[in-house]
């Protein structure tokens, strides 16, 4: 289709939103179909969070806002950083966007130049490659190592150039649940050091989600020397199970944070005004029914590990953080499924899997890492467990 842009060409739907739609269409044809795909919390947004937004639409604060957020949540903001990461920031330096996505994509669209390059190690969350993509940057895959999902300073260093914009860092990540020690962390920012052209994207998105003890901590916390050159991406749609509430929000120097007002402000002005005062009470109120959830979560995890580990050909490490496994399906890969096709790749894995036992998973080349395959464990416990038992089913009846 000639009419359509060219950059359309480059990019591609996103793959976990389309193994969410897959799935869904299984079900209302009457599949019993179990949907692993999705990342969002299946906890409700908590009570007075749904009631701050409810008396914002009573009390009349329906209307336009300033375009990155109203001042409110912006100090907000400023407060959970120094709170929690010990880094200050003024209110220019804040921006507010609809979901965590806008944000990162507002950034790349203020900096990124035809031929640019972002650094994007593997195994990355979908969107970021498309972006760069769409933005008219140059994304450069650097492969993590396959039994930590964690790259080196060595790795790291050996794809910066003269052309390198910008490395985008996510930890606990999204799809593998790996997250960077504050000694990994700073391997890896002592090598940011030595390059000033280069920046730091850095999504912090499952911050609040980490099990056994982990201490979260982020790349300008870590090496203050970054802290001119770093957007701290954040967003309350995981540790406030407000995914549907889209906001998402950053810190970084001022002139890229009034640069990405002006992108927000041609394309969708500001985030809703309801959210934002939601959001308001999500960071300034009680912060308790975290470490709660993350006990569900954890014991979830365990769980989950537990069964993929002992499916015939699967291979599942424990993550740090997030609530996503990225087990290895290597040891299927050859055999045939009772359909008779041979599991050729992880997307041959996981559409079997799908047809065979109705349970929707998102394949590892999907996030640039195969043969793997991402598993949300943010579903209810009898969910998961009727999952991984149809798992160890299919993969046991490989031939």
């Amino acid at each position: 289709m000639g009419f359509l842009a060219d950059a359309l060409d480059r990019v591609k739907p996103s793959a976990t939103i389309a193994v969410t739609n897959k799935a869904r269409e299984l079900k209302a044809a009457g599949r019993d179909v179990i949907g692993l795909g999705a990342g969002e919390p299946d906890f409700d947004t908590p009570e007075n969070i749904k009631q701050a937004a409810i008396a914002a639409i009573n009390s009349g604060k329906t209307k336009y806002t300033a375009v990155d957020g109203i001042p409110e949540l912006k100090e907000a903001i400023v407060a959970k950083f120094k709170r929690e990461n010990g880094l200050t920031y003024e209110t220019n330096q804040i921006t507010v966007g609809t979901g965590g996505k806008q944000v990162l994509y507002n950034a790349l669209v203020a900096t990124l130049n035809p031929g640019d390059e972002v650094i994007i190690p593997t195994p990355y969350w979908v969107s970021y490659p498309d972006m760069v993509l769409m933005a008219g940057g140059v994304p450069v895959i650097v492969e993590a190592d396959k039994s930590t999902f964690k790259i080196t300073a060595e790795n790291l260093e050996a794809a910066i150039t003269s052309r390198t914009k910008w490395v985008i860092f996510n930890s606990p990540s999204n799809p593998s649940g790996a997250a960077y020690t504050e000694a990994e962390l700073k391997d890896l920012t002592d090598v940011l050091k030595k390059y000033e052209h280069v920046w730091v994207m850095t999504d912090d998105m499952y911050e609040h989600l980490v099990y056994d003890g982990f201490k979260f901590t982020t790349p300008a916390q870590v090496e203050p020397e970054l802290y001119d050159r770093t957007l701290t991406v954040n967003g309350v749609s995981k540790a406030y199970s407000m995914t549907g509430w889209r906001i998402g929000y950053a810190g970084g120097p001022a002139s890229l944070i009034k640069a990405m007002a002006k992108v927000q402000s041609q394309s969708t002005s500001n985030p809703c005004s309801i959210a934002q005062w939601a959001a308001v009470e999500a960071l300034n109120g009680p912060q308790d029914f975290i470490p709660s959830n993350n006990e569900v979560f954890k014991s979830r995890r365990d769980l989950v590990v537990s069964m993929l580990n002992q499916a015939s050909g699967l291979s599942c490490p424990v993550p740090e953080g997030a609530f996503y496994v990225f087990p290895s399906c290597a040891g299927t890969i050859g055999k045939t499924a009772p359909s008779g096709n041979v599991i050729r790749n992880d997307e041959d894995f996981v559409t079997e899997l799908l047809e065979t036992e109705g349970v929707a998973v998102v394949q590892g080349s999907a996030f640039g890492l195969g043969p793997n395959f991402r598993i949300s464990y943010a579903t209810s416990t009898e969910a998961l467990e009727e999952a991984c038992t149809r798992i160890q089913r299919f993969c046991g009846n490989l031939k």
